[in-house]
């Protein structure tokens, strides 16, 4: 019997890489989409720092290109798609908004066309996000809290959102989405506030650089661990009937408290490396986004496993790993 087989676009990012990992554990055959460029090696590091690099195939395309789409999934014939990809840094959005638009956007109509015409029997996950809630209009966002985004990010977020939902209407696909609140890991990019902080604390404990600057230290975030949140990927495409899900851990902390635990993590003082630039302010910032992952906990099963103070702490460990440094002693080892 052949395994099953899987599809994931955006297969080389953080996400990705997790989820390729849980999917190869439960005997998935998994391939991922991939567009070659002179850094295709380099853009590859997340699937072997989980030692899954040969495991998994790499196939040619392009989200942008129906075509490369249409002929993967005809060759292929995947029983599940994930579809991952997108120019996901909120920031890089309002310097590249066009390109935001046709990947972010666009390309989930690609995906959902070529999925629709070639292989309709496959179940497909959007990952959308809550970036979508933007101004927030609920104190705590749920499925049905209206959406208000505030970044060219969140607007074709929603795009792609709709259209999963458009398509779930019109043609009966087996089509659901993610809205995922923040998720990180220590295979997050060195972009994202949690990874460039933790890189930075990581730099400092080793004496390479002394400061950090940060711009809103009092924005909140539900924030979670990638590997929580990609298991919630996978659980909605084995419902008999597909959703929407609001994936979070139900809790806020401010990218001041981040930083509070990882400076003590290292045995520093937050106080004497982090320093506020306005120039690193969001043109139209989202202060606090706070989810109510109830649904999925009853739909789904689903409930986060690691707290935010391990999830911090992890990615500080692998930084200092990275920079040949020990990470510090956990207080039960010391006994």
């Amino acid at each position: 019997m052949r395994k099953r087989r899987a599809f994931i676009t955006g297969i080389t990012g953080q996400d990705g890489a997790y989820l390729a990992q849980l999917l190869l554990d439960k005997d998935y055959e998994v391939f991922g989409l991939v567009r070659r460029s002179s850094t295709s090696e380099v853009n590859e590091y997340r699937l072997h720092w989980l030692g899954i690099g040969a495991d998994v195939h790499l196939v040619d395309g392009d989200l942008t290109d129906y075509t490369s789409l249409a002929r993967l999934m005809r060759a292929i014939q995947p029983g599940e798609v994930y579809n991952l990809a997108a120019q996901s840094f909120v920031k890089t959005s309002w310097d590249q908004p066009l390109l935001t638009g046709r990947v972010t956007g666009l390309g989930v109509a690609n995906i959902l066309e070529a999925v629709r015409l070639e292989c309709p029997a496959a179940r497909f996950y959007q990952a959308s996000s809550s970036e979508m809630f933007g101004l927030v209009q609920e104190p705590v966002q749920s499925e049905h809290t209206p959406f208000y985004p505030r970044s060219p990010y969140g607007v074709a977020k929603l795009y792609g959102h709709w259209m999963t939902v458009n398509y779930r209407e019109s043609f009966r696909m087996h089509a659901s989405t993610g809205i995922l609140f923040n998720h990180e890991s220590p295979l997050r990019g060195i972009e994202f506030v949690t990874r460039k902080v933790t890189d930075a604390v990581a730099r400092i404990k080793c004496g390479r650089m002394q400061t950090l600057q940060l711009g809103n230290l009092d924005a909140r975030r539900d924030w979670g661990h990638a590997k929580d949140y990609v298991r919630a990927m996978w659980l909605m495409l084995q419902q008999p009937r597909p959703g929407d899900y609001v994936v979070a851990t139900g809790e806020t902390h401010s990218v001041r408290d981040m930083c509070r635990i990882a400076f003590a993590h290292a045995g520093l003082d937050m106080a004497a490396h982090v320093v506020v630039d306005p120039l690193l302010l969001r043109p139209a910032e989202v202060d606090v986004l706070h989810g109510n992952p109830a649904k999925a906990g009853t739909h789904l099963g689903w409930a986060p496993s690691i707290t935010f103070e391990a999830l911090i702490r992890e990615m500080v460990d692998a930084d200092l790993q990275r920079l040949g440094a020990a990470p510090p002693r956990r207080k039960a080892q010391a006994a």
